[in-house]
């Protein structure tokens, strides 16, 4: 999670991207823990830890561990989470086992994203680790929004499943996430490159109405979302490590 995303005063409790957001890892996470009796969760490149830590809050007896991976934390957050449910690290962990390793918006700001996936799969202990990856979508969504949080690429299906079959990941699903609003963002993007507008994030607050309205809409629209393979602004990963 982009922790500029958030510079605009946006609040992920409340915003409706990100609430609708984690509803697809939400699904997917209940599928996992109907075959297991807990997963620790490794939260790479975790920022605030909003997707992993509300993971915990909706499904707290069956996640037994959670780390937030991230190298912006300071000696003094790391030190105060030592060993606790909900643990920050500089580091991923040495050893990944009965887990899900969650890339939530990470490997885009990667020069080398599959030094980072295969670093993954190197600490991936047996054969019980799972992955739940997103991604931005599409290079003609291309704005001064990426060049502000330091993109260095977006994705589509084809490309996200080829760096993660080169690493050797086993791929059950990839899909499109806010199809509906694709061609509204489309076009204001256009509009901004063509203005050569100062590069800043798209993400801000919006009055609650508005707020509850694309809220409705697109928590509606991730209910199908994993049959999405046309187009989107996200692109979704799922599958085993």
């Amino acid at each position: 999670m982009d922790l500029k995303e958030l510079e605009n005063g946006v609040n992920p409790e409340l915003h409706w991207y990100y609430q609708s957001k984690k509803l697809p890892l939400f699904n997917y996470t209940r599928k996992l823990l109907k075959k297991m009796d807990g997963l620790t969760v490794v939260d790479v490149g975790s920022g605030s830890g909003f997707f992993s830590v509300s993971l915990e809050k909706h499904f707290s007896r069956g996640i037994h561990k959670v780390y937030l991976v991230d190298i912006n934390y300071t000696q003094e957050e790391i030190a105060a989470t030592k060993n606790a449910k909900i643990e920050k690290t500089l580091f991923i962990p040495e050893h990944i086992e009965n887990s899900v390793v969650i890339l939530m918006d990470v490997l885009e700001h990667l020069e080398d994203d599959l030094q980072m996936l295969k670093d993954i799969k190197k600490n991936s202990v047996g054969d019980n680790n799972y992955f739940f990856i997103t991604v931005p979508a599409f290079y003609s969504l291309w704005s001064g929004h990426d060049v502000y949080l330091g993109h260095y690429r977006r994705y589509k299906i084809d490309t996200l499943r080829k760096v993660l079959v080169e690493a050797g990941y086993n791929i059950k699903n990839t899909y499109y996430l806010y199809g509906s609003l694709f061609p509204m963002v489309w076009v204001q993007r256009k509009i901004n490159n063509a203005k050569k507008s100062e590069a800043n994030s798209n993400m801000r607050p919006f009055n609650a109405l508005t707020n509850k309205i694309l809220y409705g809409i697109t928590s509606a629209e991730m209910k199908i979302a994993g049959m999405n393979k046309v187009f989107g602004v996200s692109c979704v990963a799922e599958g085993k490590i």
